[in-house]
């Protein structure tokens, strides 16, 4: 799925190229980097990139290993459910006994060898039991940005690895919950990967979500009559369901199991992430790019080629560069930068920022 607008890295991230179609992290773009994670579990022509039409051109920029067939652009988003749907039809015309994992684009995972073997559990899980299965990460701290799944009993032992079922699945918790989530040992951070066979996630669709399964069933039966399938998406599926996959399937769904990811995982929401992922200097600064500091401490600087950025007695501040925008902000207000950008977009001079 690499159909986000990644706002909170705005300046650097934009509509027409946001976060997965940067390298926030690492030297290449991140969905090359996660398509490329992929190769060697899964045959190139196997990986289906689901994106807008926004970004279908800068898709294809940073995918030129996969065929253009298997780069679909949504004409609108309608949130995760519906391209959940639209990935399974795109699978079911190729074969309707596969079975499909669901991937973020822009995930940071350095492990790729144990990434690839969790996924090859997952899929043998999703295939014994008729599941609708997740991959879940070990919390390491009471982190309230991410959502949480609660995990029941063993049901199953898979390639030396426990398959859990699911009691339920939690929002972003305060920092209280989120601190006894942590305590109890039963919560997994949802990394918001799953897996499951063609069959059981349509099953899924048509129980829960009733009224956008009719609406990929008409979609279904153009692509089954040879229509032109951009065509078929620009004139029906902007009257798909809105709705997420966790809140209209996960939550509601039965035969759910959940295993641990035995990778690192780090899904990069906002620029403070940037910390995590590259070397401080002895005051607590992170650059990526030219910088230099005097007197400061704790801050982060993110800059362009041939672009020195200089900080001079300041602390706890993001600074990110580009060439036509320039962010100054409290690390403790980053969570403000989406509110920004979309004040950007009410001035028309503006828009052409975002």
């Amino acid at each position: 799925m690499a159909g986000g607008k990644g706002e909170r890295f705005w300046p650097a991230s934009r509509l027409a190229r946001p976060k997965h179609l940067l390298p926030i992290v690492g030297d290449k773009p991140m969905l090359t980097q996660t398509i490329e994670r992929l190769i060697g579990l899964l045959p190139v022509e196997n990986i289906i990139v689901i994106t807008n039409s926004e970004q279908l051109e800068g898709v294809r920029d940073v995918a030129p290993m996969l065929p253009d067939a298997n780069i679909v652009a949504e004409p609108v988003g309608r949130d995760t459910a519906a391209a959940v749907g639209l990935a399974m039809l795109l699978v079911k015309q190729r074969n309707p006994a596969a079975s499909m994992a669901m991937l973020p684009a822009d995930a940071v995972v350095n492990d790729a060898d144990s990434y690839k073997s969790a996924l090859e559990t997952a899929f043998k899980a999703a295939e014994s039991s008729a599941s609708l299965v997740t991959l879940g990460v070990q919390p390491t701290e009471p982190a309230t940005g991410y959502g949480y799944i609660q995990c029941g009993p063993v049901k199953e032992v898979i390639d030396n690895r426990d398959i859990f079922s699911v009691r339920q699945f939690k929002e972003k918790p305060d920092l209280e919950t989120a601190k006894l989530y942590l305590q109890s040992g039963e919560y997994f951070w949802n990394a918001g990967m799953f897996v499951w066979s063609v069959e059981t996630i349509s099953a899924a669709l048509s129980e829960f979500t009733p009224t956008l399964m009719t609406g990929l069933e008409e979609i279904e039966s153009g692509m089954n009559e040879g229509k032109d399938l951009v065509a078929l998406l620009g004139e029906l599926y902007p009257h798909l369901e809105k709705i997420s996959v966790d809140f209209a399937i996960m939550e509601k769904a039965e035969n759910v199991l959940t295993l641990a990811a035995t990778f690192d995982w780090d899904d990069v929401g906002a620029w403070p992430a940037i910390e995590r992922q590259f070397p401080s200097d002895r005051a607590g600064n992170v650059n990526k790019g030219e910088a230099r500091y005097m007197e400061c401490s704790n801050n982060i600087v993110v800059s362009g080629e041939d672009h020195l950025v200089a900080l001079i007695g300041v602390e706890d501040l993001i600074v990110v560069h580009t060439g036509d925008a320039t962010l100054v902000c409290r690390k403790d207000k980053a969570q403000k930068i989406k509110e920004m950008v979309r004040n950007l977009g009410e001035e028309e001079a503006l828009k052409r920022l975002l």
